[in-house]
């Protein structure tokens, strides 16, 4: 009776696998359906809904899946540093809401790069979660701080490339004002940096009156230099000559008149909305204005000048959406 009643539980089991078989690739089969019929047709709106996509994506993977993609984008390495060409809408640092970010994957990257006993690497800078581009990473500690005080001292020349909505006048300049970290009091509270001159216009004659300066604001500096203009669009080569939080988004913005084309935080001043984007603008890309707020921040570090022993240059070409977008607006 005992055998008679295994032999009928074998059984059972051996239907029951195919029947969970079955269902597994019916669930996976019905996961694939709803994620053809999520993505978009039109092919400019395939092309954001896969950046917004992507940078989920960089979230929810494996560290050592993403540990992988930064291998892929190392560009240059010597015994003292190496230079990966970082992906956009993946942050430096974690923080609230953050499942992965650089930091976390440097132990396994160095592993990776060299072999299984290999000392983590050491972070140089930062770059914005949205900013592409040149980002050094030191072999040591002692590297890391010599690197760093290059970069406090201003020894680093770096060089960055911003697609920005209008054209500044003039083609070419610097715009040196101070910025500060404020909070925006509108229906949804928030803090943004923005400019804290240190001179105002005079109704009367609209002269320059120096005004006394902010005590928190820092001093920034940077040069910028038109490129190329075309459909309402400008390329720009920009060079910080400080390095204060969000300054060239800032300078762009609120000095030049030119936000950053994706720069929806620093579009407006008082409230959080998706970029306004012109005519001409939105039908080059193929966009509706309502999914302008998918537009990512067009912003990347392309060059880097480092004084270690001799000067290295280190280049990082901008990243495929980036590249798109150049060709759709005729900036190439």
């Amino acid at each position: 009776g005992a055998l008679c009643r295994r032999a009928g539980r074998q059984a059972a089991v051996a239907a029951e696998a195919p029947r969970a078989e079955q269902l597994a690739e019916r669930l996976r089969a019905q996961r694939k359906r709803e994620q053809q019929r999520e993505i978009p047709a039109d092919p400019a709106r395939r092309w954001v809904w896969e950046l917004s996509r992507l940078s989920r994506q960089l979230q929810q993977v494996h560290p050592n899946v993403l540990a992988k993609v930064l291998h892929r984008e190392t560009v240059y390495q010597n015994e003292e540093i190496v230079v990966i060409n970082k992906p956009y809408g993946l942050p430096v640092h974690g923080g609230p809401g953050i499942k992965n970010c650089i930091t976390d994957v440097l132990p396994i990257l160095a592993k990776m790069l060299e072999n299984t006993s290999a000392k983590p690497l050491h972070l140089c800078h930062r770059l914005d979660k949205e900013t592409t581009g040149v980002m050094v990473l030191a072999r040591s500690k002692e590297v890391a701080d010599k690197i760093r005080l290059l970069f406090k001292t201003r020894q680093v020349e770096k060089i960055y490339w911003a697609i920005s909505l209008g054209d500044p006048t003039p083609a070419e300049g610097i715009v040196e004002i101070p910025i500060v970290e404020k909070e925006v009091r509108s229906h949804q509270s928030h803090y943004k940096m923005t400019l804290a001159p240190s001179y105002r216009l005079r109704p009367e004659d609209g002269k320059e009156v120096k005004t006394r300066r902010n005590r928190d604001a820092e001093s920034a500096v940077t040069r910028y230099r038109l490129l190329a203009r075309s459909s309402a669009c400008s390329l720009l080569e920009l060079q910080p000559v400080t390095g204060v939080k969000h300054q060239l988004r800032v300078h762009l913005a609120y000095g030049l008149g030119c936000p950053i084309l994706g720069d929806h935080k620093y579009s407006h001043w008082s409230k959080l909305a998706p970029q306004k984007l012109p005519e001409v603008t939105l039908r080059r890309l193929k966009l509706e204005q309502s999914k302008a707020r998918y537009l990512p921040l067009h912003l990347h570090a392309h060059r880097l000048s480092l004084p270690l022993g001799q000067r290295i240059d280190l280049v990082c070409k901008p990243p495929l959406f980036f590249q798109k977008t150049l060709k759709k607006l005729e900036l190439d």
